[in-house]
């Protein structure tokens, strides 16, 4: 299995790329696992909601070159699936048995994703329906996708 994560915008917060790295060392016993970050766009205070669509679609277009080819391509957007932890990792089985052994998962910028991305999502996971920054999204997500390989190899893991 390999994981891509797409991300806008750097993880600027030193505590927070630790974590990142930690969790993506720890998932390489399970999957090849990459960050891939593309630059996020400055978008103003007071920004219309023009700005934003054209914000959103000017990173989408750097997202979706980023793509890989022939990666089942997942968006975290808050209206997506949600699962708990033990409903994830059976998900992942569940993909994994069906042939799919590259996923590529895309967490927007602060302003969200392009309507094209999420389009072309062949599903959406949601993590919440709160919002999260995106550099705290990363640190969510790479721990649940090693807590839901812990659970799919029958490994403990702190509840």
């Amino acid at each position: 299995m390999k994981i891509s994560i797409l991300c806008v915008g750097k993880c600027r917060e030193k505590y927070f790329a630790d974590a990142v790295n930690e969790y993506v060392k720890r998932l390489s016993r399970y999957a090849k696992t990459e960050i891939i970050e593309v630059k996020d766009e400055k978008t103003p205070e007071d920004a219309s909601e023009h700005e934003e669509d054209l914000i959103r679609e000017t990173e989408g277009q750097r997202l979706l070159a980023k793509i890989p080819e022939n990666a089942y391509l997942i968006c975290t957007a808050i209206d997506g699936k949600s699962y708990d932890s033990v409903g994830l990792s059976e998900h992942l089985s569940e993909l994994m048995l069906k042939g799919e052994s590259h996923l590529a998962i895309v967490i927007g910028g602060s302003i969200g994703l392009s309507e094209e991305i999420l389009q072309k999502a062949d599903e959406k996971w949601s993590f919440s329906k709160l919002t999260f920054p995106h550099q705290l999204m990363r640190v969510i997500l790479t721990e649940q996708l090693y807590r839901a390989f812990r659970i799919m190899n029958h490994e403990p893991y702190h509840k």
